[in-house]
């Protein structure tokens, strides 16, 4: 077993879609596929349902998954051991959250060259965040960030996701009230704690309440699979997850927003930097969120 193939099925896990795992590894889907039969046939087990959907991780891949995240994690801080040991200049480790926004992420990218950009949901982010293991992260907003130095680098609007078949799908605006009998496809609360609160208190402040919570990862294979499979069920989401003839958005009145934020220690060696960074990041990619990586000027910093 290779550190190559816990990555490639860690991703894999994470968006539950192989063709979009592949876009984010940037290899062949085909490859990505045979790399993945070949770590199943290594460990002599099924790590995935094949689903017209995407791929759902079996009950073995879910044991996998926790083990192959400290297996990454701890090449990683192999990797940032030898680098301090031998004098050489450390590159960041920067979380992302899954689902941050495409032109944030194409900023961050262009803003810390060399930075190391690690999938993570935003409870991990601050775990490894607290114990000097990530030097920054980008998280969804509220987040109990503690002491943790926090930029606001994106700020939308969420609206409703439906089917395009859903009966509210042909409407131009919804009202709160649109949504009474309607279920929540949202997400583990594992993964953003004090996000899914915060969401959850803002619909029923806003007068809605949903017949029922639907639990799942935030990963657009899953969703969109749940939403063209149920009439009744809808997902608040960002404008910039429409995407294809398969799905309409509506805009809510006086709907909550989704924020994503730098977050980084106040102590860390590279503090300034850091807030140089999520200060390009607000100038640069915020007005850009959702849409086509920004082409703007590259500032002169690097992780």
């Amino acid at each position: 077993m290779e550190l190559r193939q816990l990555r490639y099925f860690s991703v894999v896990a994470q968006e539950q879609h192989l063709t979009r795992a592949a876009e984010r590894l940037g290899i062949r889907a085909t490859s990505l596929s045979q790399q993945i039969i070949t770590l199943e046939r290594e460990l002599g087990t099924i790590l995935f349902h094949r689903t017209p959907g995407g791929m759902v991780p079996t009950a073995a891949g879910r044991v996998l998954l926790p083990h192959a995240h400290r297996a990454l994690e701890a090449a990683h801080a192999g990797v940032r051991a030898v680098q301090l040991a031998s004098g050489g200049e450390q590159a960041w480790r920067v979380g992302v959250t899954p689902g941050a926004p495409f032109g944030v992420v194409a900023s961050l990218r262009a803003g810390a060259r060399q930075a190391n950009l690690c999938d993570l949901p935003v409870s991990r982010q601050l775990e490894l965040l607290q114990n000097g293991k990530l030097d920054a992260g980008l998280i969804v907003l509220p987040a109990d960030t503690g002491r943790l130095e926090a930029r606001t680098v994106s700020d939308v609007p969420l609206g409703v996701l439906v089917s395009s078949r859903h009966p509210l799908a042909g409407r131009d605006e919804l009202g709160w009230d649109d949504l009474d009998g309607q279920d929540l496809l949202w997400f583990d609360r594992e993964l953003a704690p004090c996000y899914h609160d915060a969401m959850l208190d803002a619909f029923r402040a806003a007068g809605w309440r949903p017949r029922r919570v639907h639990q799942g990862p935030p990963r657009r294979g899953l969703f969109v699979a749940e939403l063209t499979h149920h009439q009744s069920l809808v997902a608040i989401r960002p404008r910039w997850d429409l995407a294809g003839d398969n799905l309409a958005w509506l805009p809510v009145p006086d709907a909550p927003r989704l924020r994503h934020a730098l977050v980084w220690s106040p102590s860390h060696r590279a503090a300034e930097r850091l807030a140089g960074l999520a200060a390009y990041l607000a100038a640069e990619a915020a007005p850009h969120a959702g849409e086509a990586p920004p082409h703007s000027r590259t500032p002169g910093r690097s992780g």
